[in-house]
């Protein structure tokens, strides 16, 4: 009987997979927290389901002796080799609409805890309780008719854009790569150029995936083109943004906040420059940066509809059947 293997991040009874394959296929999870505890468990493997703890590159993939495909069970897949997937036959696919909902409330709810002060007030108090009042971080703004901007209008940012959009903001976009008519769609604004959207960015929020192009697109040059004192939320990909940038545009003020899920390496490395300044009680960054476990996609329905949409392509590609959402 074929096997299908998960990499990482599963490692329980895999009830939802073997329920879904039990017909077809045997279903082993590795557990694996580096690419090398791969070697001998997965290249038999009929198809592979990948989650975000690991990398699969071509030395992994050119092991593969059977594999019909890939399933990056998430929306990124930048930690896949596609390309060399591609040039050995091998399909990889990855779950788009599992999580939407999800990424786009956590989106929402790092700008409410920022913009509205929230999360500044809770650290500050805790730790110095005079003077118990407002002004400790004042100004704040109200939200109504501020710009939103988003870069990347995919399913999670057009979610993020009508969550932002009903709070009664100002909500822009930019992406080279989404058709004409969407800003139509949903009543919100198309920018030609990132460096004119980040210019009126009061929130500036990440939705595009990790490439070549979008590598620290946020960076030490285009934090100042933001205004001072907006406002950074990144529920995309770590690799997007130069966390050291970052810290620094706390320290400067060019930042008033930031919420930011994903780093780009997880777990992070005790030395990540903007772990060092959000621990750091003399730093800005300790009352003005949220950090988080790259959590924003969870839910347990949505973890479910991630673990049943990817079984679901693994029994399409041992049946034979049409491949969706591939991208290489």
């Amino acid at each position: 009987m074929p096997k299908i293997v998960i990499t990482d991040f599963i490692a329980d009874d895999l009830a939802p997979e073997r329920a879904g394959l039990a017909d077809l296929a045997t279903v082993e999870a590795c557990d694996a927290h580096h690419e090398d505890e791969l070697a001998g468990r997965i290249e038999d493997a009929a198809a592979i389901m990948i989650y975000h703890n690991i990398r699969l590159t071509n030395r992994t993939i050119e092991r593969l002796t059977d594999c019909r495909l890939i399933v990056r069970c998430g929306v990124g897949f930048d930690n896949v080799d596609h390309a060399c997937a591609r040039e050995r036959g091998i399909a990889v696919a990855n779950v788009p609409d599992y999580g939407t909902e999800e990424v786009a409330d956590s989106a929402l709810g790092m700008t409410l805890a920022l913009t509205r002060g929230i999360h500044q007030f809770n650290t500050r108090l805790r730790d110095r309780p005079d003077p118990w009042m407002y002004h400790v971080f004042a100004p704040l703004h109200r939200l109504r008719g501020r710009t939103f901007a988003i870069v990347g209008l995919g399913r999670i940012g057009m979610a993020t854009a009508v969550r932002a959009k009903a709070l009664g903001m100002d909500v822009a976009f930019h992406d080279p790569y989404r058709q004409d008519g969407f800003d139509k769609s949903l009543g919100i604004r198309r920018v030609e150029s990132l460096a004119d959207l980040l210019r009126q960015a009061f929130v500036l929020s990440l939705h595009c995936p990790l490439t070549s192009e979008t590598r620290h697109i946020v960076n030490a040059d285009t934090l100042e083109l933001l205004p001072r004192g907006a406002f950074l939320v990144n529920t995309a990909r770590g690799g997007i943004v130069d966390a050291a940038a970052v810290a620094a545009a706390l320290a400067s003020g060019r930042l008033a906040g930031a919420g930011i899920d994903v780093l780009p390496q997880e777990p992070p490395v005790a030395d990540d420059p903007l772990l060092v300044a959000w621990r750091d009680r003399s730093h800005p960054a300790f009352e003005r940066l949220i950090v988080n476990p790259h959590a924003a996609f969870y839910s347990e329905e949505g973890l479910l509809d991630m673990r049943v949409k990817g079984t679901a392509a693994c029994r399409r590609a041992l049946l034979g059947e049409s491949l969706r959402n591939v991208v290489n």
